[in-house]
């Protein structure tokens, strides 16, 4: 039960954090994540799951100038939601073995599945940390060919950007086009593949993986943790340890199979069975359950 200066002293600095981020008196805008209410409704939420004093729930609160919307680097998206990740991840990597952060992340966009897993690794093999639903992901099975298509890219690709002022809350930039779809691109003469494809929070999607808030802010925070450069994606439009991937679907251009080939080749590092046994997180005695 908290003592009385305990409460006085989380209600002071709650209503200053409020007082100022709202003393323009003009609702804040959409640039660059939540509503500045939510943020704080969010850390005190994830302090109270904790098993942590009232002084330390009142660090996770965000300083002032981290809520201001439009112009957040990526420092300050650690500082913003680091603490918290950091808090959720770590029991799924103390469970697969691996030390946080990692060196190296790979990332697994199953499209037909809607599932996005994450796996990494220091030394040895990659180990399978947690999967997350994808909210959205537009288009069917088959490769990105064109601007407006909306279809999510198939292939293997890396991460070139990190926007913390997204218009869908954080973003991760992608390499599409990439070498391989630039080459079939010109032999074909298709002038605009298309591009601008991202990893994103919210829940809509016109090509590209939409993850949801949470989902965004573990991952961004991940990524920025571990260096864009040592993160691949891997996008397939099934799951390929499940059932071979068909290249012969209707509409398909005739080199979706070595595409598929590609695929298939770099998904057998990332063992099934490691998948399924590490899929619930161990929690340490005395921790809090989500």
């Amino acid at each position: 039960m908290k003592s009385k200066w305990e409460t006085i002293v989380l209600l002071m600095v709650t209503a200053a954090f409020l007082a100022a981020c709202t003393g323009t008196g003009k609702r804040p805008a959409r640039t660059g994540g939540k509503q500045v209410y939510k943020v704080l409704k969010k850390h005190q939420s994830v302090a109270s799951r904790s098993a942590v004093s009232t002084i330390d729930r009142l660090s996770l609160l965000p300083p002032p100038r981290m809520l201001e919307p439009g112009h957040r680097t990526t420092q300050d998206v650690l500082d913003l939601y680091g603490r918290y990740v950091e808090q959720e991840l770590k029991p799924y990597f103390q469970n697969a073995g691996v030390s946080y952060p990692p060196k190296k992340l790979a990332f697994i966009a199953l499209k037909q599945e809607k599932k996005f897993e994450v796996w990494a690794k220091n030394d040895g093999d990659y180990r399978f940390i947690r999967d997350y639903d994808i909210k959205a992901a537009s288009g069917v099975t088959g490769p990105k060919l064109r601007q407006g298509d909306k279809q999510v890219p198939e292939g293997i690709y890396r991460i070139v950007a990190l926007n913390p002022n997204s218009n869908y809350h954080l973003s991760m930039k992608l390499n599409y086009p990439n070498e391989f779809d630039w080459f079939h691109a010109q032999r074909e003469g298709r002038l605009d593949p298309g591009s601008d494809i991202f990893i994103h929070g919210d829940s809509v999607s016109a090509g590209c993986l939409a993850m949801g808030d949470r989902a965004i802010e573990e991952l961004f925070v991940l990524t920025a943790q571990v260096g864009a450069e040592n993160v691949k994606v891997i996008i397939a439009p099934r799951d390929p340890r499940v059932l071979p991937l068909d290249p012969n679907g209707y509409g398909l251009p005739p080199w979706t199979s070595e595409l598929y080939r590609m695929i298939s080749a770099e998904m057998q590092f990332f063992s099934d069975e490691v998948r399924v046994s590490n899929s619930r997180p161990f929690y340490p005695v005395g921790a809090p359950l989500r």
